[in-house]
């Protein structure tokens, strides 16, 4: 299996410190986002620290029918593809703008889903790849708060389960990362409990720790596991009266 490693959504926190761990073992890296200014200071600064290779792909995950063509244009299909690619959005605007809203739903879940499917195409035809995506706790019961970015990674977990399912036999594993609350750029003016709340640098080692050791459903701080069954468990009736 080549070392090569397909990073999408690549100048999130979270992606960026990922892609320093896995340039440290020496992966080559390829770098998808929308940003190819970003990319490509990310690209020459890791390639300067490790002496590995690290080109960069522009591509939008809003814009689906660019993704083939994004990935045809690689020399080679990377053998573990990451996906970070997120947006919390405005909830408030959301329900009132479906503009906001849509946003949110694609590019939590459609645009990722799109994107994932023909690799994953592609690693089923080869019979090997591995395959990890950042979902949501968000994803596990809808919050009047944030139900529309709730929604979209509930659909982002449950895809993630099937495509799991239909590619065990086929040699390619797929996993799907928990992350709760993450200190990033995009939850930076929210007030988050501190113990609830992993760095960039946390949920990286927990997604190369997944790939490497070929794990399925990875909660990055363990009590989120059993926050979201407790939460899970509260009956609907008195669930729909909690301000959450």
């Amino acid at each position: 299996m080549n070392k090569n490693v397909l990073l999408i959504g690549a100048t999130s926190d979270v992606a960026k410190a990922c892609a320093y761990i896995y340039a440290e073992k020496q992966y080559n890296l390829v770098l998808a986002g929308r940003k190819p200014k970003e990319l490509k200071v990310l690209a020459d600064d890791i390639k300067i620290r490790h002496n590995v290779s690290c080109d960069y792909l522009e591509v939008d995950l809003l814009d689906s029918n660019a993704h083939a063509e994004a990935i045809n244009s690689l020399s080679e299909i990377p053998s573990i593809t990451l996906c970070f690619a997120g947006y919390l959005g405005d909830h408030d605007l959301a329900i009132k703008d479906w503009t906001e809203a849509e946003r949110i739903i694609q590019t939590n879940y459609t645009g990722v889903v799109s994107f994932v499917n023909l690799i994953a195409n592609h690693y089923e035809e080869q019979g090997k790849g591995s395959i990890a995506v950042l979902s949501s706790v968000a994803g596990e019961r809808g919050r009047q708060s944030n139900y529309l970015y709730g929604s979209a990674k509930a659909g982002l977990t449950a895809y993630l389960s099937g495509l799991r399912n239909r590619l065990a036999s086929k040699g390619v594993h797929v996993a799907s990362i928990i992350p709760g609350f993450i200190d990033t750029r995009m939850t930076e003016e929210l007030d988050l409990p501190k113990p609830l709340t992993a760095s960039p640098q946390q949920v990286a080692k927990a997604v190369f720790s997944a790939v490497k050791n070929k794990k399925n459903v990875v909660y990055v701080l363990w009590m989120w596991r059993y926050i979201m069954l407790i939460i899970k468990a509260v009956p609907e009736p008195l669930f729909k009266k909690l301000k959450l």
